[in-house]
Formats: C-alpha cells, sequence, structure tokens
C-alpha cells in the first residue's frame, strides 16, 4: 500500500502540542511561494481572464496568510 501524500505531516499528539510556531511557519513559507507564483502569473499573463484569476489567488492568499497571524497570536 502506498503512503499518502501527506503522510510526512503526521505528527504525534505530544509533537503537535509542541512547537506550533513552526507550524506557522511551514505554513507561511507555503503561502509565500503560492503568492509569489500568483504575483508572477498576474504580471506575465497575457490576457484579463487570467490577470483576474491571479489576482483572486493573490488576495486570496493574503487573506490566508492574515488569518494565520491571527491564528497564531489567539493560540499563545
Amino acid at each position: 500500500m502506498m503512503p499518502a501524500a501527506n503522510d510526512h505531516f503526521r505528527t504525534t499528539d505530544d509533537e503537535s502540542t509542541g512547537d506550533l510556531g513552526l507550524l506557522f511557519h511551514r505554513l507561511n513559507n507555503q503561502l509565500g511561494i503560492i503568492l509569489a507564483n500568483a504575483e508572477l502569473l498576474e504580471a506575465k499573463s497575457g490576457d484579463e481572464m487570467g490577470r483576474a484569476r491571479a489576482a483572486q489567488v493573490v488576495s486570496s492568499v493574503l487573506d490566508a496568510m492574515t488569518t494565520a497571524r491571527e491564528i497564531r497570536l489567539r493560540t499563545r
């Protein structure tokens, strides 16, 4: 049986209650990569529909980063 794609992210209860800061750091890094690529697509897109879709991704990632920051601050 093949492992699930997210198996390397699974943690034990002890680990998950440990360093939430590390998890938020990883999430922020992943969102940053998505943001950079969406901004690149937005700038390089040759048509209005492509730019609009990329702009939606940019906006959504910025919202997700804000939400992650709010969750992090509330879990301190």
